[in-house]
């Protein structure tokens, strides 16, 4: 216990721990806007353009000045963002091709700029690269102060515009028939993807930020049936993301901590899509084998009855054997699960012949619902 509570004490990992708790609030709650708006791309587009700011901002301030850094980070993923809208809005291009081009140039740029950078023999440049595949451990507590600063920007406009940002992402038209600034409002959203991916990037990178955008939210759509809820659960999986990933890459000593806390969000996602109720691969795996097996009830309940009604005799005893050729597969298991229901029994007729099966009362008003037919008592 002593030595559980000295390892979360450790100055380091609270940084660390704290960090991509931020990190995963504003990831988890812009993410979704992105992801129901189907952009999501976008996120990936916006982390790697912020990579000459980065170098932008390194020039500018001469050092590894974390507020510059971000500052560049960001005047970059803004003007991305920009060129992004303008080529979807005044060209014929569409989203996915405006953000391979955006994506594409800056991130040359910024690897020129980059190499540039580390051909000048400055001193202070050292670790520059690390912005790439992110470097947790260096974050300081200073550095968490610049990062929950922007998170909190981030929370308080969505907070703030929370009515204008759900209508404008379900339903843009009766927005705009609302008089609602349509395209303003798109920006902005835009442009908030853009803060989630500055916060980001000393914590998981350039290259991996974008798996904090939109995983998150992924993970929260298969269990929400709300947007309230899907962004709270979408930010609480960021933040189990973030904290666990930290964790482990503390616990063993050379693993990096941002890969691990984008696998920790992708296995949130696996869970998710294979569990979560309704939406589950696990649970429409459940439901078509349910229906199948209600079907074929159905279906050998309206065979044995359209043999009775065929024989005059409600109470006629069909043969097994002949419901098996009937329908070209065993009914044994079918015949229990509606002799468990109370919808067929078995009976006695020719025990040579194997056995046999009739209508209960209620299996043959069942089977006459299912054909559509009337009651005979209503007819």
């Amino acid at each position: 216990m002593n030595g559980a509570l000295a390892f979360l004490s450790d100055y380091t990992i609270q940084n660390v721990a704290f960090g991509a708790a931020i990190l995963g609030t504003i990831s988890g709650v812009l993410g979704v806007f992105a992801v129901l708006r189907q952009q999501s791309l976008l996120g990936d587009a916006l982390s790697h353009a912020a990579l000459p700011g980065i170098c932008l901002g390194f020039l500018l301030a001469g050092s590894r000045s974390l507020p510059a850094i971000l500052a560049g980070a960001l005047l970059t993923g803004i003007l991305a963002a920009l060129v992004i809208l303008v080529l979807t809005s005044r060209t014929r291009l569409k989203t996915d091709a405006a953000i391979g081009i955006s994506l594409s140039v800056f991130f040359a740029a910024g690897v020129v700029l980059l190499t540039y950078i580390q051909g000048t023999g400055n001193a202070s440049q050292g670790g520059l690269d690390t912005f790439l595949f992110g470097q947790a451990a260096a974050i300081l507590r200073s550095d968490l102060y610049v990062m929950g600063a922007i998170a909190l920007v981030g929370l308080g406009i969505v907070a703030a515009f929370w009515k204008e940002f759900k209508l404008v992402t379900f339903d843009p038209d009766f927005a705009g028939s609302l008089g609602m600034p349509v395209r303003r409002i798109e920006t902005a959203l835009t442009l908030l993807i853009a803060l989630a991916v500055v916060v980001g990037l000393q914590m998981v990178g350039v290259v991996l930020m974008a798996a904090m955008v939109i995983a998150p939210a992924v993970a929260a759509r298969q269990w929400a049936r709300s947007l309230g809820a899907m962004v709270t659960l979408s930010a609480l999986a960021g933040i189990v993301a973030g904290a666990s990933g930290a964790l482990l890459s503390s616990l063993a000593s050379g693993l990096a901590t941002g890969p691990l806390i984008v696998l920790a969000a992708t296995l949130l996602v696996i869970v998710s899509l294979l569990f979560a109720p309704q939406r589950g691969i696990l649970w429409s795996v459940i439901r078509r084998r349910r229906a199948a097996h209600h079907l074929r009830g159905r279906q050998v309940l309206a065979t044995i009855h359209d043999l009775a009604s065929a024989h005059h005799d409600t109470s006629y005893p069909a043969e097994q054997s002949m419901l098996d050729a009937y329908h070209g597969l065993g009914t044994g298991a079918v015949l229990s699960r509606l002799e468990g229901r109370g919808l067929v029994r078995r009976t006695t007729h020719m025990p040579q012949e194997g056995p046999h099966w009739e209508l209960t009362e209620e299996g043959r008003a069942q089977a006459r619902e299912s054909l559509g037919e009337t009651p005979p008592e209503s007819a």
